[in-house]
Parts: structure tokens; sequence; C-alpha cells
């Protein structure tokens, strides 16, 4: 039980960390889920993530209705917000805005909602925004939109979406654009953050992304599809970012101390029956007879220790999920993963146990 209690801990430890690491890109790609357009406008300072990209000229997007395969074409405006909603409670809000008239741009699911925005001061509020009790806003509509205070100017909700916030924010409001400049008057319609591009039914999105850079001056703009700028934020946030690189090391520190774990316990499993083992070896079995036992004792220390740890990390997921609203949650192929991971660790352990039996005699062993 003890053995067992070991190869649990070393899983959960490594689950959490693929979680809290799996959240984080999640929660990357929740906002270009909004979006359903073929090509993707960035400035090229700062442009590693959506929401710390520089502005860029509108003329960007004149510049690009010329090429025959682009079809549409719509500015974004993205700002962030602190909305206080109590005494004691505040959330970290981030603004899209978009013209009313985009719906070809976003996610089926938004495309009337996003009409009803045509009203001044209007917004569609995410209900899994943290810190704040978003059930009173579970029924607004436009016939019984539901106000709030931001950024000084009264807002009314009229629709929710269900986005959720992640390590960069607490919640995903969408608003109109002119709505965008009521709460934001420092921003112009002329510097959109990004300016997103739907092309021809059958065009190519590397070949028009390539013609299209010729048109603008050199360092002026990065165009991506969508999908490759989520992919590029996704690997910068994982691999260059601090909270990435914290989350990896806690992965390697898991697996460490996984074999490190099973390494003990089986080491102490060999010492227990060093006399058995030297009768064996005294009756002329070959050392790949002992691996064969220790490897097939760790195979079963971590198959059956791999359960338990999945079971506990799952309701950890739940609670970590309910608590925070980050997007959390077990995957098949990472439970994959961690249970052969988990195997291989054991394994190696099993090896390393096995030095000191094969290094000695059957004489010394008595």
């Amino acid at each position: 039980m003890a053995a067992l209690a070991g190869v649990t801990f070393a899983n959960v430890l490594v689950f959490v960390q693929l979680g809290l690491a799996g959240s984080m890109a999640e929660s990357v790609a929740i906002p270009y889920r909004l979006f359903k357009p073929d090509l993707l406008i960035m400035s090229p300072v700062e442009s590693e993530t959506l929401s710390d990209a520089a502005t860029l000229p509108r003329q960007r997007l004149f510049q690009a209705r010329v090429h025959p395969d682009v079809t549409g074409g719509t500015p974004v405006y993205m700002g962030r917000s602190t909305w206080i909603s109590g005494h004691e409670a505040s959330s970290s809000i981030q603004f899209f805005g978009l013209a009313p008239d985009a719906g070809s741009f976003v996610h089926n699911a938004l495309v009337d909602p996003l009409i009803s925005l045509s009203l001044s001061d209007t917004a569609l509020v995410d209900t899994l925004t943290r810190f704040v009790d978003m059930r009173s806003f579970s029924e607004a509509s436009p016939e019984a939109p539901v106000s709030f205070e931001m950024q000084n100017r009264q807002i009314s909700a009229i629709g929710t979406v269900s986005i959720g916030g992640g390590f960069g924010g607490d919640g995903v409001f969408l608003v109109s654009d002119q709505t965008f400049f009521h709460l934001f008057p420092q921003r112009s319609s002329a510097t959109p953050s990004h300016i997103l591009l739907t092309l021809a039914p059958g065009a190519d999105p590397g070949r028009v992304a390539a013609e299209l850079m010729q048109l603008y001056p050199p360092d002026t703009v990065r165009i991506r599809a969508v999908t490759q700028a989520m992919e590029h934020e996704i690997r910068y946030q994982m691999t260059e970012r601090p909270t990435g690189l914290i989350f990896a090391f806690g992965v390697a520190i898991g697996v460490v101390v996984g074999i490190v774990i099973a390494y003990q316990v089986l080491s102490a499993d060999v010492a227990d029956h060093i006399r058995e083992y030297a009768t064996f070896k005294a009756m002329g079995f070959r050392q790949v007879f002992f691996v064969g036992i220790i490897l097939e004792e760790a195979i079963i220390l971590a198959a059956i220790g791999f359960w338990p740890g999945l079971a506990f990390s799952h309701l950890f997921y739940e609670a970590l999920a309910y608590l925070t609203n980050i997007p959390i949650f077990m995957t098949p192929a990472r439970a994959v993963a961690v249970f052969f991971g988990t195997i291989m660790a054991c394994t190696l352990s099993g090896l390393f146990a096995m030095r000191k039996l094969a290094a000695a005699q059957p004489a010394d062993l008595f």
C-alpha cells in the first residue's frame, strides 16, 4: 500500500502540472475560437500574443481587399478593463469590439447576438467571469437588459456568452465597435487591434498570405491563418513565457519524484529478497531472469498505482475548474500518455534497482 501510495502521488503531481499547462493552452485558444476567418492580420510588434499585439492602420484592410481572393474583411478592437462589481470584487475583463454586421467572421452561435449589439452601450457578457456572481445576468436579453457600470459608463447586458477566463484575464465581453469606443475613448476606429479576412472558396491561405505581404511595406504587418496564429501563441506561452516554463519544470519534477519513489520501493524489495535472489543466482539463473522479475513487479506497480492517481487528479480538476473557472479537464490523450510514462518510469527505476544484484556474487549475498 505504501508503494502504491507513492506511485499514486507521483501520478497526481504529474497530472496536476500537465492539467495546468493544458488549461493555459486552452485559455490561449479560446479567443481565437470566437472567430472563423481564413486569415488574421496583426501588427509585427508584440505579435506573439493576441492581446498584447500593437495596433495597426485600418488602411491595411482596404489594401487587402484589392486581392482577388479576399472576399471580406473586418477590424477587431481589443481592450482590457477592470470591472469593480462590489466592495471587494473586481475582475479583469477582455473586451472585443466588432461591427454588428460582422456575423460572417464569428462563430455561428454568435451571429444573431452580434446583430443585437447595434444598440449603443450594449454587451454580451461572459457567464463564466471569475469573482463575479453572474446569476443575475443569466436571463439578460434585448427585451430585458441587465445594467451594470463599466469605465464610468452604464452598459446594458442584452445576452450572454460562455467563454471563461484564463491566466491573462477573468472574462470576455463582446461589444459593438461603437460601444468599444465609448468604453475606451482613447482608441480610434483608424487603429484596430487586428484585421480578419475571409477568402474565396478553394483559395490557399498560405499562398494568399504570401501575396498579400507583397502589397505592404516590409515589416509592417504579420499575416497568418487563424489556426497558425493560435498554435504560435500556445507554443510561445508554453516555451518562452515564465508561466509555461514553470509548468514544464513542475512536470519534470513530478517525473523525477516518481522515478525516485519507484526506485526506493523496488530497491527495498530487492534488499528484502536478496537471499532468494542469491539462491537462484547460485543455481545458475542468468541476470535476464532477475531483470524479468523486477520489470514485471515494476509494471504491476505502475499499472495498479496509476488508477487511483487518475481518479484523484480528475477530482482535483473538477474542484479547480469550479473554484477558478479555468478550462482544466482530463483528456484521453493525457491519461494514456501518463499511463505509459508511469510504466516507463517504474521500468527505469527497476533497472536501477537491479544494479546492486547484478554486481554481487552468490557467495557474497549469503
